[in-house]
């Protein structure tokens, strides 16, 4: 089990309003934003934790829907704890939007983490049909979500900024149905990223683990040759399904090298 702490996140935010002349084709300039955008809801949780942190913006009249600095402050908090942030879409939207709302209202930064965007990996090893998590979730078998059909589409948020309380209980069945979406994404698009934060780093362990998800139960299966640095052996981990190598090289660059102009001579 590793000791990184992963945090799982997603938010919902509130649209701007705009004067416009029309709804096809529109191209607002600053003057016409009529009310910026806010943050109206997050759900958070740790991976491989039961418990979902939910905050939301309702509860104190219309007013006051688009004060999101109390809400921000406990996000913030939250994020301070991650090593590592996991995010559907999260290195282009959640994460900034996170942060210009943090600087906003003069937050400090949280502690540095790293991002993994699920919809990224999912983009640079397959080819679904679509990169919305509703869509890759159920590919990867998870039950499809509510669709909320007290509140359907934009009405639900709508009804948030109206601060209407049946509203906010949808919206917190909403967020929280992302994440747990997310987590089981991002648990099963693990085990291809070759790239992944070394979860080994953070484990402090003398035995060898898994760089993906810090298990132990790892065998040696084979030889990967690095054409700049030499053969290593090859590791299989047999809890996620991770592949990686071992660190020290079995056969330097150089020695193979001259083991292949003695074979052709």
């Amino acid at each position: 089990m590793t000791k990184a702490k992963i945090l799982v996140i997603d938010i919902e935010t509130a649209p701007l309003e705009l004067y416009a002349w029309g709804i096809w084709d529109v191209n607002a300039s600053l003057d016409q934003i009529k009310t910026d955008w806010t943050i109206l809801s997050y759900a958070a949780k740790w991976l491989g934790k039961k418990k979902v942190y939910y905050a939301d913006t309702g509860g104190r009249g219309v007013k006051k829907v688009r004060d999101d600095k109390p809400l921000m402050r406990g996000l913030r908090d939250l994020l301070d704890e991650a090593d590592i942030v996991v995010a559907q879409n999260g290195k282009k939207f959640d994460m900034r939007k996170i942060n210009a709302r943090l600087i906003q209202h003069g937050l400090k930064p949280p502690s540095p983490y790293r991002v993994i965007d699920t919809m990224l990996i999912a983009r640079k090893y397959f080819a679904f049909t679509s990169q919305k998590l509703k869509y890759t979730s159920e590919m990867l078998g998870v039950p499809p979500k509510d669709e909320h059909e007290e509140f359907p589409g934009f009405k639900l948020w709508l009804a948030c900024l109206a601060d209407v309380k049946a509203a906010w209980r949808v919206m917190k069945r909403y967020n929280r149905q992302d994440i747990l979406s997310t987590e089981h994404v991002y648990l099963k698009l693990r085990p291809w990223m070759e790239n992944h934060p070394n979860l080994g780093v953070y484990s402090m362990s003398t035995t060898p683990v898994c760089p993906n998800c810090a298990s132990a139960q790892l065998v040696s299966n084979g030889m990967r040759v690095n054409k700049q640095q030499g053969a290593y052996r090859r590791v299989h981990c047999l809890s996620c399904g991770a592949w990686s190598r071992e660190k020290v090289t079995l056969l330097p660059i150089e020695k193979r090298k001259s083991m292949l102009v003695g074979a052709i001579a």
